[in-house]
């Protein structure tokens, strides 16, 4: 599997621009002092060169036949030791008169030298810096010239061993300044990690806003982003204001009406009709008003706990059995209410058409990289009734739907209602027949 980089990262973009701008700082430096250390090295041999060739000028003499005589030899022993590279001549119209003992029986092909500094071959083939000098002396009408040359090897030695060690500094300078830099943007990119910390608290329930950064250039986001979840809590609260006021307002009516006409009247089953898709409406609205809050986290036992408390009476005249398996550390990423109207609906549902036995069960599903991004919790209710067939299971979740006219009463809302809840916070509802005989609804939701 190929390593993909974040290519999208602020870190990795600033770590790549400071590490393009300060490799090429060292190497321009490298290069600039480089150069200037070859020429301070370079000058130091030529300096050498020509305090030899100015040595053997000043001890020139013409003898009375008009020759060329050489002065004292240079005292530096490099020029006697053999074909060592350091060597001189001393030429009176293009004839060598005086040469170091260092050349043996050669001579240094000086004719072709284009000017001082220049390279030659020597008696070896070996390179050569040369220092080349034409000079005059008095009563000499005659062509002189002194020439002295270095190895270039020597040079090149010399200038190897301060490149060495100044690559070696700045190496490790680039070391300092990477190491330096990585400090630098991590602790810059210190708070936006510290945001997104602060974040994943709240979706986890584990706080209400984000604390204010010390940095005042992220200050302003996390100011906006608790402004944006204050006014999310406002138009929840409104939102839910105006569907108990619309209750309020519709059923008090009903109820003085159904209370106002004799129990056969057949106005009655009208108004239990309009009171079932009166509170199916609400439900819907209240549904729609009301999006996966931040910060909310609801124990998902204690939930189920509530709901058995309620129907404990009915499903003991009944002689039903009820069995729970619920984690108490598994939540549900969700408001209380929410979570209560999906177990409450399933579970009742359950108990209507149950002969003896009652089943709810949970437990975590970790997150998964294709199926699940994140994690899920996922509840099962289960009963030993008829069941359904596969076929009426999607009919079964469409609203005012009755399978069975003859069942047990009910406005044939409770399923629609809770995939609709279920849809709204991202999870999934699927019905199957259990274990144990009758239906199975399997309710998952993010934890």
């Amino acid at each position: 599997m190929a390593l993909r980089l974040p290519v999208d990262s602020i870190r990795l973009r600033l770590l790549a621009l400071a590490a393009l701008l300060v490799g090429a700082a060292l190497v321009a430096g490298y290069l600039t002092v480089a150069g200037i250390l070859d020429d301070f090295i370079t000058d130091r041999f030529d300096a050498e060169t020509h305090a030899a060739s100015d040595a053997l000028i000043a001890g020139a003499t013409i003898d009375a036949e008009g020759r060329l005589v050489p002065g004292p030899r240079p005292s530096d022993p490099r020029f006697d030791l053999p074909l060592s590279g350091w060597y001189w001549q001393l030429v009176q119209d293009g004839r060598v008169v005086a040469k170091s003992p260092s050349l043996f029986d050669a001579v240094l092909p000086v004719a072709d030298a284009a000017s001082q500094g220049s390279h030659i071959r020597g008696p070896r083939d070996e390179a050569l810096r040369l220092s080349h000098s034409s000079f005059t002396l008095p009563d000499s009408l005659s062509a002189l010239s002194v020439s002295v040359t270095a190895p270039q090897s020597e040079i090149e030695a010399s200038l190897a061993e301060v490149r060495r060690p100044l690559a070696i500094a700045l190496a490790v300078l680039g070391l300092a300044l990477a190491l330096a830099v990585l400090l630098q943007v991590t602790a810059g990119l210190k708070s936006l990690d510290r945001i997104g910390e602060d974040i994943r608290k709240i979706r986890d329930g584990k706080a209400q806003s984000l604390p204010l950064p010390a940095v005042a250039e992220i200050r302003p986001i996390s100011i906006e982003i608790n402004n944006l979840l204050e006014q999310n809590r406002k138009v929840l609260a409104r939102s839910r204001d105006y569907v108990g006021n619309l209750a309020h307002s519709l059923k008090t009516p009903l109820a003085a009406l159904a209370n106002g006409l004799p129990p056969d009247h057949p106005g009655q089953a009208l108004i239990a009709r309009m009171d079932r898709q009166i509170g199916w409406h609400l439900r819907r609205a209240r549904s729609s008003a009301t999006p996966r809050l931040l910060g909310h986290r609801t124990p998902v036992a204690e939930v189920v706990a509530d709901i058995l408390m309620v129907l404990r009476r009915p499903l003991e005249d009944a002689g039903v059995t009820t069995e729970i398996d619920c984690p108490p550390d598994l939540v549900f990423a969700g408001e209380r209410q929410d979570l209560e109207e999906m177990i409450g609906n399933l579970t009742e549902n359950a108990a209507k058409w149950t002969r003896s036995r009652l089943r709810i069960s949970a437990r975590a599903l970790p997150p998964s990289d294709k199926d699940r991004p994140e994690a899920e919790v996922q509840i099962l209710i289960e009963d030993d009734g008829p069941g359904m067939s596969d076929t009426d299971h999607a009919l079964a979740l469409t609203r005012g739907r009755r399978l069975d006219e003859l069942g047990p009463p009910g406005a044939g809302l409770g399923l629609a209602i809770v995939a609709d809840l279920v849809a709204l916070h991202g999870g999934s509802l699927s019905l199957d027949r259990s274990d144990l005989g009758g239906l199975k609804a399997a309710l998952t939701l993010p934890a």
